[in-house]
């Protein structure tokens, strides 16, 4: 049986879990300060997380193997994607999905979770 290392554990979650060279972040959202309250603010905040916890994990954003996307409101679709085109690199674009969710709080306005490779 591989081993299972867990990142920043709580009693509910887990930040990062590596599993066979795989890295799992759980859901990201950015900061809902009054600075940030539009869509794209608080998704170069919430990349900004990623990349931080991606690095942590031993990987990075070009080696994201999958992303799920969710945004309160698709009509903040454009805006969202405007960041995440500009992050993303070139050539590296992972498998994704984008749905529009309820979040758990009203100020959030969109969320991320990712799987990457760990770099070798």
């Amino acid at each position: 049986m591989s081993s299972i290392t867990r990142m920043e554990t709580t009693g509910r979650m887990s930040k990062i879990v590596i599993h066979n060279n795989t890295v799992y972040l759980c859901g990201q959202v950015g900061d809902t300060s009054e600075s940030q309250i539009s869509v794209g603010r608080q998704t170069e905040n919430m990349l900004s997380k990623v990349d931080s916890l991606l690095e942590q994990a031993g990987s990075g954003r070009d080696l994201i193997l999958s992303a799920t996307i969710y945004v309160r409101d698709m009509k903040d679709f454009a805006e969202m994607n405007t960041v995440w085109d500009t992050w993303i690199p070139k050539g590296h674009a992972p498998a994704r999905a984008c749905v529009e969710a309820r979040m758990a709080r009203p100020d959030l306005l969109v969320e991320i979770s990712v799987v990457a490779a760990v770099k070798s």
